[in-house]
């Protein structure tokens, strides 16, 4: 069996396992302080680690879609028990407006598929159930979309590791460059739009 390297995301479903990869998981999908979690690449490592028989795939792939559904709900909740006063609150450790207001954007853009989309995107699939909450999103019609989103997003990123993992010769051996592309590749949406947000803020200087 290979070697696995000291990174820290290993080391993190090493010494947390299961619980661990669910707690963050749905952390991660709708509770405020989630939104630094590192969701794909905790998911993609958990698909890793499974193809090498240190975790077993089944569970992975049942019980992370369904700590991402229940995560979503939870923010839902959240979101319309507190309402548009959310936008009030002061920014903390945890919190910061900004991250709301740029997932507010997206959420405007996208309408409904947002909430399967944003799984996609760090920060934003934090926000967005809460966003759909504030907006008294018909729950019907959130569930939906959050079930897909969670089953795409939480079995489709540990599948990508085991099968990778499963297919290519010592891949442990390119762990930290994968976990960096798909790092990149995750917040590439949210650099490109600061970026086109700052470009709007100097036209209209």
């Amino acid at each position: 069996m290979p070697t696995i390297p000291h990174f820290d995301i290993i080391q993190l479903i090493q010494a947390f396992g299961y619980l661990g990869i669910l707690g963050i998981v749905f952390a991660e999908s709708g509770v405020l302080i989630g939104f630094f979690f590192p969701g794909d690449s905790l998911l993609f490592a958990a698909g890793l680690l499974a193809s090498q028989g240190l975790l077993n795939i089944w569970i992975l792939i049942i019980f992370i879609p369904i700590a991402a559904i229940l995560g979503d709900n939870f923010g839902y909740w959240f979101g319309s028990k507190v309402g548009p006063k959310i936008f009030t609150r002061e920014d903390s450790f945890f919190f910061h407006k900004k991250h709301l207001e740029r997932t507010r954007d997206f959420y405007a853009k996208y309408g409904n598929k947002a909430i399967v989309l944003a799984r996609f995107i760090p920060v934003v699939r934090t926000f967005t159930p809460i966003l759909a909450g504030v907006g008294q999103m018909r729950y019907k019609t959130f569930l939906t979309y959050n079930i897909l989103g969670g089953v795409l997003w939480g079995a489709g990123m540990t599948l990508l590791g085991y099968f990778l993992g499963a297919l290519v010769p010592n891949i442990d051996q390119y762990l930290l460059p994968i976990m960096l592309v798909i790092i990149a590749i995750s917040f590439s949406p949210i650099i490109h739009e600061v970026i086109k947000h700052r470009k709007g803020d100097h036209t209209t200087d």
